[in-house]
């Protein structure tokens, strides 16, 4: 479990990258439509990141070759990506946002976390 930020730090419409160690990559969290996202930071296509994209409801806009990725299930919608990105779960403790890293790929895997849910 990786802290990412207070949720009132992280505003609605924004994304942070936070550093998951060295057997994960960088994970980009995004707030959107009252929820928050998680995905790996680094565009399936190209290197470049994720969390520096354009946000447009529950889809990311890779800001190299426009390629846009379902936050849900890290999938691309468009090319040139081909390959989705792996999610990752996120839950909200005390008004504290933390990254669960994925150790595989499983698009499709629910990431949607009401700001009140928390982890017993």
């Amino acid at each position: 479990m990786i802290p990412v930020c207070r949720i009132e730090d992280l505003p609605e419409g924004e994304s942070v990258r936070v550093e998951a160690g060295d057997a994960t990559a960088a994970i980009a969290v995004f707030h959107t439509g009252g929820a928050f996202y998680a995905i790996d930071d680094t565009c399936s296509h190209q290197d470049a990141s994720l969390s520096d994209g354009w946000l447009e409801g529950c889809y990311v806009e890779c800001p190299l070759h426009a390629a846009l990725f379902d936050l849900r299930s890290g999938r691309p919608t468009c090319l040139p990506a081909r390959r989705p990105v792996r999610t990752h779960a996120v839950t909200v403790v005390d008004g504290m946002l933390y990254v669960h890293p994925s150790v595989t790929a499983v698009p499709g895997d629910p990431v949607r976390t009401a700001p009140e849910e928390a982890v017993a």
